[in-house]
C-alpha cells in the first residue's frame, strides 16, 4: 500500500524541492505541512498533545487527558521543513529531537510511534 503523503501533490512538490536542495514554494510547503498534520491527527486521534508547525498549522492528537485551557502540558514544535522530513521518513525522531530541530515538552510528547507515514 502506498503512503498517504504520496497522494498529495503539495507534499510531492515540496519533497521534490527539498530533495533537490531547494526551498519549496510557500503555498506547496503550507499545504504539505497541513496535509501531513491531518494524517497525524488521523493516525493518533485524541487531544493530549499539541503539534505546532509555525506558521502553517497546529493540531491536537494522541489519546490521553484532554487539554482545554492555556499552554498544553504536552507540546511538539518544529519548523515546516523538519516536519516534512520527519513525517516522510527523511529524518529520524530521536535524531531531530537530540539536535534541537524538534522541541518537546511533557511526558506524552513522543510521536515516534506514529512517524513516519
Amino acid at each position: 500500500m502506498s503512503s498517504p503523503h504520496n497522494k498529495s501533490p503539495a507534499v510531492a512538490s515540496a519533497l521534490a524541492a527539498i530533495d533537490a536542495g531547494l526551498t519549496p514554494q510557500r503555498e506547496f510547503l503550507r499545504d504539505a505541512v497541513r496535509a501531513l498534520l491531518m494524517e497525524l491527527a488521523g493516525r493518533a486521534p485524541g487531544r493530549s498533545v499539541e503539534v505546532r508547525v509555525p506558521p502553517y498549522g497546529a493540531i491536537q492528537c494522541c489519546a490521553g487527558p484532554r487539554h482545554t485551557r492555556g499552554t498544553p502540558p504536552n507540546v511538539v514544535e518544529t519548523d515546516p521543513i523538519t516536519w516534512l522530513r520527519l513525517a516522510t521518513g527523511r529524518v529520524d525522531w530521536a535524531e531531530a529531537v537530540s539536535d534541537g530541530r524538534i522541541r518537546t515538552s511533557g511526558t506524552r510528547a513522543d510521536l515516534s510511534p506514529y512517524l513516519p507515514f
